[in-house]
């Protein structure tokens, strides 16, 4: 585009009294005094060439969330592989078989250790390529950036640079650090949206410095040059000093004119700016951490019992060369057939010692079948086939996006299923920013027939419940409340839906109200309806949103500040007052006022606009009506208003705060509105001393404004007030329910206001009415001497007050919320006050924590997966989450949205909030249970097969000869054993996905590590002494000295051996045949396939070549097959081995049965079917007590009900018995 745009008119600082209209004191009060270190950095504007050499060359626009690059792949990821002890211990052994010592090839050891190792690390590489791949697609977006001569032209992000002049426009994100120059605005300002940086919606407005407003235009740059003399890359989203040297003159600069990387320009035609930090120096990529490297509990586990068999391993070699070190001394001399000493020295009756050393070097190699090579490489393969179901699960595709689930690292899976606490950013993570006005109260009257998603569950609850009672029988005193009254307790407290439920209209967005009573003008007949007329207007005219028209349909939308401002404006535009202009001075309202049918444009013009602010919780505007009456129109939160209300205002305060009250407990966000009328003598005295104070320049302005605009809300007319449903990603309430079912603690981590935080928590059942908050705020005066161990004081009392409120409170019922600010929480997080602060947190059913940075966010994901050393995972949507979401255990991201910075430096993505649910309680519980199980058999199966190898060499004189060709060694893991094991990993179920969403507390079997702890641990590993005892004690006995040909001669070792292996692999496949759950067809095909590929390999191997070296030729078919004993012995050790663990899941599942054995059986005798009661009653007891989530609301508005019926009923008992005695 040759030129700008035509700019536009309205001068929007005109709307703000607080935020925007400041004179600029900083710039008559002259520039800032940054010298010295922190504060070096050089920035020639629109002169890019000079920072191309040291020492201004800066970093380049280019970013990376990888955890690999080209150079540092090779010794990182050797590094990962070999940091497992597991492959430490086969490297050595692989060194070791090198030597003449080893009992084995130097290519049966090399060769798994590589192909396990290289397996692992293509995989990391083909994580880590994904992660590059996305990088590359944040890093080739287009930027519209100056060339030369006023001409500008396209270039990817990466390839900005430090002075570089970048245009941005309406809805695009910023590429870099940007100092603001100009906008389409006349007064500079824009509009920005920080969403990905600190989860707040509202906008923030921007301004340019006076100096630079004249760059308005493509070609004004054609000449442009300045200097930037600033602080060094840090990580403070909210703080920025530096000096703008320009035209010879030196401007100061502060945040208002800083534009950060990955923000968005909202509702502003276009800017210019210029680039300051770029890529890694930019501030939201200082908050940003490196990749870190996680693995999951389950394999640091799984190390430790590394460790312990190593060291079992260890002393059997140990035992087995004293062994040797006696037989060589003592018997050897004595066996003249074996020629000793050998030549080599291994067996020298005359140095003992030094043949035994050889032979604990042979025996460490030998018993090394004792640590499974191929577990790594077998979990490996079903982790990545793990993550493809999880991939392709189609109840967490999203079809509106289009987008599935994506696990972005398999490592983590089990450990989805040992998750404790959920940290979770709110905006676009658990809000889609939207209300909907569902009520209102005006003039005393309740108004909206629609109810709240709360309303609905408590009432189908109750239904249920009245359902039971009358299946199981009725309390007496309900029945006689029954019988007096006539009425059910459902019918009591009924829940007005909508009448004409077959003619509803489709969802408007922000506006789900019905009631006819104010619908299509009906309003007029109302009894109150000069009060209804004065609510509307407030509705339509107390607000600072632009309105914009679609030019086809005609219809008005509104860009507002915050979401409730929008609803509000569509509400009224729904009642017949559009808001459909605004000048410099006025606001144009199109209203259906007298006549509903024949709209009339309505003039009012603005006076003066008092915004809102954290601190004054309410927002009024000043205007004068066509009649030329002056107005004051105020909205805020209901506490704040009630105290402003005249004696004569409050005549409908009584009413109103008992709609207030009851629009709060099911879980809508509410606001009073209230009015004034200004005289001109009154209005014309305040407005000159408000004049006053906002062209002041100073520190008191703020001051000074504030008890000014204080002084005018004085005295104010109760009007109403509007209850709106916070519009929640569709799912969340739900999701967080069955999560807190689950036993799931959830923290929410947001860098909104306080209010805001509150009524999400509300909105999604975090809070509840009833709920006691212990709200955490640092107001201690911060300029005041030894402020800040005075403020520390302060929150040592706070933590130490809410620590003793939650000690004494004796009610079981009772619920706390924690609510901290971001201020409170610097202080709690230091490291004498952390841990307090924290065991107040955990024994609070909710935490919520407003108006935090990424890096606190990060801070308190350490603080709580450190203090409580539990399994911690972190979920959000924008750059602002990358620091916790890398902390956690878990990093959880969320796709489709705006950013994908979350998405980059997670562990897993999921589209929506609501998938979490599925992937926790379902794909986690399966993961962390096969993965569970998988290894305890893994172990199991290698104890049994390696220690008869050691039984063995103690049986044959602690010669080092192994029992097993070594062909069958090298198939046991790889062929004969590894392929039912992987089915186990990837297909084994207890349950089905229905029970699982149906049973959430199935889920806690996972975070006590039911099926991984030591108890079960040590079982498998006794289970597999026992069966290595059995195979070869009970084969020796049988072929020991028994006839085993049909000349009969004696077994040999080779078909002894042979006889043995059959067994281990009988045994192992029976016992993981009985272990699995859940079977198809894959299942039944590897578990007797192996089986079967034992005789079929016994059957080509006996016909090679390579048979006749070990004695084994045919030995399936001339051998063993024609021998009854050996068909007899494999029948008789298979079931002995097996028969202890089917004693005890018999006597388990009998007599202590798991949560998953009694759903179980109820689904194998289809009682669930049969008897739905009895599987509702089962399914309300398989929920973890809690006091947080939409059940716990539910259960609350239960009791509540009953309490006043039970009042109702007893009252009307009192009656009846007062009627009998007169």
């Amino acid at each position: 585009m040759a030129g700008g745009r035509i700019r536009a008119k309205i001068r929007r600082s005109s709307l703000y009294t607080f935020a925007c209209y400041h004179s600029h004191p900083s710039e008559a009060e002259g520039p800032h005094d940054i010298e010295g270190p922190g504060y070096s950095r050089m920035v020639y504007c629109n002169q890019p060439h000079m920072h191309e050499q040291k020492p201004l060359r800066y970093c380049s626009n280019y970013i990376s969330t990888t955890k690999y690059n080209v150079l540092t792949f090779l010794p990182k990821a050797i590094f990962e592989q070999f940091r497992r002890v597991a492959n430490l211990y086969f490297l050595l052994a692989a060194v070791l078989s090198i030597t003449p010592i080893s009992p084995f090839s130097a290519m049966s050891m090399i060769a798994p250790l590589a192909f396990v190792v290289g397996l692992s690390m293509a995989k990391e590489a083909l994580e880590d390529w994904r992660r590059f791949i996305q990088d590359m697609n944040v890093n080739l977006r287009r930027a519209t950036v100056h060339k030369k001569d006023g001409t500008f032209g396209q270039k990817p992000w990466m390839k900005i640079q430090v002075g570089n002049v970048v245009k941005v426009e309406k809805d695009q994100f910023f590429p870099a650090d940007l100092l603001l120059l100009s906008s389409s605005y006349e007064d500079g300002i824009c509009y920005v949206e920080t969403m990905n940086l600190d989860g707040e919606t509202n906008l923030k407005v921007k301004r340019s410095l006076e100096a630079t407003l004249s760059l308005d235009d493509d070609s004004t740059f054609k000449e442009f040059n300045a200097t930037i003399k600033c602080e060094d890359p840090n990580p403070n989203l909210y703080t920025f000093v530096g000096n703008l040297e320009y035209n010879r003159k030196v401007y100061p600069l502060d945040p208002s004119q800083i534009l950060l990387r990955d923000s968005k320009l909202r509702n502003t035609a276009y800017v210019y700016g210029v680039v300051i930090f770029t890529g890694h120096d930019s501030k939201v990529m200082q908050n940003a951490t490196k990749s870190p490297s996680k693995r999951s509990r389950v394999e640091k586990q799984m190390d430790k019992i590394i460790y312990i068999l190593f060291t079992f391993l260890v002393f059997i070699s140990f035992i087995s060369s004293v062994g040797f070190i006696v037989k060589t001394k003592y018997d050897l001399p004595t066996w003249w057939y074996l020629q000793v000493p050998d030549d080599r020295g291994y067996f020298d009756p005359r140095d003992p010692l030094m043949s035994g050393f050889y032979h604990l070097v042979t025996a460490l190699i030998l018993y090394g079948y004792l640590i499974p090579i191929s577990l790594y490489v077998s979990i490996e393969v079903v982790k990545v086939l793990q993550a493809l179901f999880i991939n392709r699960d189609l109840h967490m595709y999203d079809e509106e996006t289009g987008t599935p689930a994506q696990a972005r690292t398999s490592n983590l899976n089990e450990e989805l299923g040992q998750v404790d606490t959920i940290l979770s950013d709110k905006t676009g993570t658990l809000t889609c920013n939207q209300m909907n006005f569902l009520k209102c109260s005006i003039g005393g009257i309740a108004y909206g027939t629609s109810s709240s998603d709360v309303e609905l569950a408590a009432v189908k609850q109750m239904a249920l419940d009245e359902d039971r009672q009358s299946k199981a029988g009725t309390p007496p005193s309900w029945g006689k409340g029954r019988q007096g009254s006539g009425e059910s307790e459902i019918e009591l407290e009924t829940v007005i839906t909508s009448k004409d439920e077959d003619n509803h209209k489709p969802a408007l967005k922000g506006f789900n109200f019905e009631d006819s009573r104010l619908m299509n003008g009906n309003w007029f007949k109302e009894p109150s309806a000069d009060v209804i007329l004065l609510f509307f207007r407030i509705l339509s005219l107390c607000h600072t949103a632009i309105p914009e028209q679609d030019e086809v349909t005609g219809v008005f939308t509104y860009e507002a500040e915050s979401p409730d401002e929008g609803s509000f404006l569509v509400a009224a535009r729904e009642f017949g007052f559009e808001f459909c202009r605004r000048t410099q001075s006025s606001i144009f309202v199109r209203e259906r006022y007298p006549s509903f049918h024949e709209p009339i444009e309505r003039e009012f013009k603005v006076l003066n606009l008092l915004d809102f602010t954290s601190t004054r919780k309410r927002m009024s505007i000043i205007v004068r009506d066509e009649n030329g009456q002056i107005l004051l129109l105020c909205k805020g939160a209901d506490s704040i208003i009630f105290d402003r209300l005249s004696s004569y205002g409050r005549t409908y305060q009584e009413s109103t705060t008992k709609h207030l009250k009851d629009y709060g407990e099911v879980g809508l966000r509410t606001l009073a509105l209230a009015y004034k009328k200004l005289d001109e003598c009154e209005y014309s005295s305040w407005n000159e001393d408000f004049m006053k104070a906002k062209t002041s320049i100073g520190g008191e302005r703020d001051l000074m404004l504030e008890r000014l605009s204080d002084m005018i809300e004085r005295d104010l007319i109760l009007v109403g007030a509007t209850a709106v449903e916070d519009k929640l990603q569709k799912g969340v309430p739900q999701c967080i329910d069955k999560l807190a079912q689950a036993g799931l603690k959830i923290w929410v981590l947001t860098g909104d206001k306080m209010e805001t935080a509150i009524n999400i928590g509300f909105a999604c059942s975090l809070l509840r009415q009833g709920m006691k908050q212990i709200c955490m705020t640092s107001n201690v005066d911060a300029s005041a001497q030894n402020s800040k161990q005075t403020v520390k004081e302060n929150i040592l009392m706070q933590i130490s007050d809410g620590s003793e409120i939650i000690k004494l409170e004796k009610d079981p019922h009772a619920a706390f919320a924690l609510i901290i600010d971001g201020k409170t929480l610097t202080y709690a997080l230091e490291d004498d006050v952390k841990l307090k602060f924290l065991n107040l947190a955990v024994n609070c059913a909710s935490v919520i924590c407003c108006r935090v940075s990424p890096k606190q966010k990060a801070l308190v994901t350490r603080l709580v997966k450190q203090g409580t050393g539990k399994a911690t995972l972190a979920i959000g949507d924008g750059a602002n989450d990358v620091g916790m979401i890398q902390e956690a255990d878990i990093g959880v991201g969320i796709s489709g949205c705006e950013g994908m910075q979350a998405v980059m430096a997670s562990d897993f993505a999921i589209a929506q909030f609501r998938f979490l649910e599925r992937l926790l309680v379902v794909h986690g519980h399966w993961c962390y249970k096969r993965i569970a199980q998988m290894i305890c058999y893994f172990f199991y199966k290698n104890i049994a097969f390696g220690l008869t190898i050691f039984y063995f060499e103690a049986f044959a004189g602690f010669s080092g000869q192994s029992v097993y060709v070594d062909w069958y060694m090298l198939l046991f893991n790889v062929v004969l054993t590894s392929l039912p094991v992987i089915s186990l990993g990837v297909f084994e179920q207890d349950v089905d996905s229905e029970v699982c969403l149906q049973f959430p507390a199935l889920y806690q079997q996972g975070p006590k590590n039911l099926f991984f702890d030591w108890y079960r641990i040590f079982g498998w590993m006794a289970n597999g002494l026992y069966t290595s005892l059995i195979i070869f004690f009970l084969n020796v006995i049988i072929f020991y000295d028994q006839a085993f040909r049909p000349g009969g001669q004696t077994a040999d070792m080779i078909a002894v051996g042979t006889v043995m292996f059959t067994c281990v692999i009988w045994a192992v496949n029976c016992q993981i045949a009985l272990t699995m759950s859940h079977f198809t067809w894959i299942q039944h095909f590897l578990v007797w396939g192996s089986v079967v590929s034992w005789y079929l390999f016994l059957l080509i191997y006996g016909e090679l070549r390579l048979s006749l070296n070990v004695n084994a030729f045919r030995i399936l078919l001339e051998v063993l097959a024609p021998a009854p004993i050996y068909w007899c012995a494999t029948l008789l050790v298979t079931v002995a081995c097996n028969l202890p663990y089917l004693a005890h899941i018999s006597f388990q599942r009998l007599f202590n049965p798991l949560d998953h054995h009694v759903i179980q059986e109820i689904k194998y005798y289809k009682r669930d079917i049969k008897d739905r009661y009895m599987w509702r009653r089962e399914r309300s007891k398989a929920r973890q007590t809690t006091k947080i989530g939409f059940t716990a609301r539910v259960d609350a508005k239960i009791r509540q009900l009953r309490g006043r019926l039970q009042k109702k009923y007893s009252s009307h008992g009192k009656d009846v018995v007062v009627t009998q005695q007169t």
